[in-house]
């Protein structure tokens, strides 16, 4: 867990920026951290990263775009060497939000990982920035954040009293706080909602930044990222039925291709639907499969299937991860999973 020491810090680092640049992980835990400390400083510009595993180096092209005097970097594993030299010859502070459980060298940086202190913690980025927020009209995007990665915060029945038209009485888990409830359907609105052209992204930001209250997500503005989800929410039942119809095993596994990356979110569902088995979604877009799992240790897992694999990557959660490699290595990868689970 992050220390109060640790939090004043970070609460200091940000107090301090005046033209801060946020780096956010393209996922709702990423874009509600930003939200959180955006809205808690009342300026700033957010930036989706969609480079995978790592922050690269095209983004210091956002760095020289908007001259910024901080750069904050949020649920983001990995940052590339290249990214920092270049941040740091241009002596613009360096400051990274993350709660993942990978090996770095945080040189020349001001680190603050709930996994790497004394008392590792894997609570989503969401709530640490909640944790130096607390602004209570907020609560509502905190609460997003991290049901989105499948953490039910301990401020979950202030949420529900505070906003009981959004939630159920008895939800046990994240996941069916996402799949059964208001505010379950605005995160993942939210989540289809960063997958849009930038300019769209862009847009959706702006206006997240500005309201008031969660009632008025989807008006005005707002209203485009709505129409946009039960688009794009249209594709997504098709490709989770046919994935239900490979849960014969202990492992599912199932492949697709096309323009929408959405594995991560259908690993997530398929997860809550089938609890006890092993979730495998391969995403393919050319020569590259982009893997979402889930399940009981599928860390350890994960890094053990593709041992051996030239320039595979893949890391993550305890039971949430992902994995990067060529698609000629991909049923190697899948029968050593399946192997390692039975």
């Amino acid at each position: 867990m992050l220390t109060p020491t640790q939090l004043l810090e970070l609460k200091n680092l940000l107090e301090a920026s005046q033209n801060p640049l946020f780096l956010f992980d393209n996922d709702t835990d990423g874009l509600c951290s930003f939200l959180l400390l955006r809205r808690l400083i009342d300026r700033g510009v957010g930036v989706a990263i969609k480079s995978f595993p790592d922050l690269d180096k095209t983004y210091l092209r956002k760095v020289h775009e908007f001259n910024p005097d901080y750069v904050f970097v949020l649920d983001k594993p990995l940052i590339s060497p290249e990214f920092i030299s270049e941040v740091n010859k241009m002596n613009i502070p360096l400051v990274w939000l993350d709660h993942h459980d990978v090996p770095v060298n945080p040189e020349n940086i001001k680190y603050f990982n709930s996994m790497k202190s004394e008392k590792p913690s894997s609570e989503p980025t969401t709530y640490w920035a909640w944790q130096l927020s607390k602004k209570k009209e907020d609560l509502w995007l905190a609460m997003i954040g991290c049901i989105s990665d499948s953490f039910l915060p301990d401020f979950t029945d202030e949420f529900a009293k505070a906003f009981p038209e959004l939630w159920k009485p008895n939800v046990k888990s994240a996941f069916q706080g996402l799949y059964d409830t208001e505010l379950g359907k605005m995160a993942r609105v939210f989540g289809f909602g960063l997958k849009d052209r930038t300019s769209n992204v862009v847009k959706m930001l702006k206006h997240l930044c500005k309201i008031k209250h969660p009632n008025e997500a989807f008006e005005n503005t707002g209203k485009y990222a709505l129409a946009r989800f039960e688009k794009i929410n249209r594709k997504y039942q098709k490709l989770l039925e046919k994935a239900k119809q490979f849960a014969r095993s202990k492992v599912l596994y199932f492949q697709y291709g096309g323009e929408l990356s959405i594995s991560a979110e259908l690993s997530n569902e398929l997860s809550y639907i089938y609890p006890d088995k092993a979730i495998v979604v391969a995403y393919i877009k050319g020569t590259i499969a982009n893997v979402s799992l889930r399940g009981k240790n599928i860390r350890q897992i994960t890094l053990k299937a593709i041992e051996g694999l030239e320039n595979a990557t893949g890391g993550g959660h305890k039971d949430a991860t992902g994995a990067k490699m060529t698609i000629d290595q991909l049923p190697i990868f899948k029968d050593r999973v399946e192997r390692l689970v039975k």
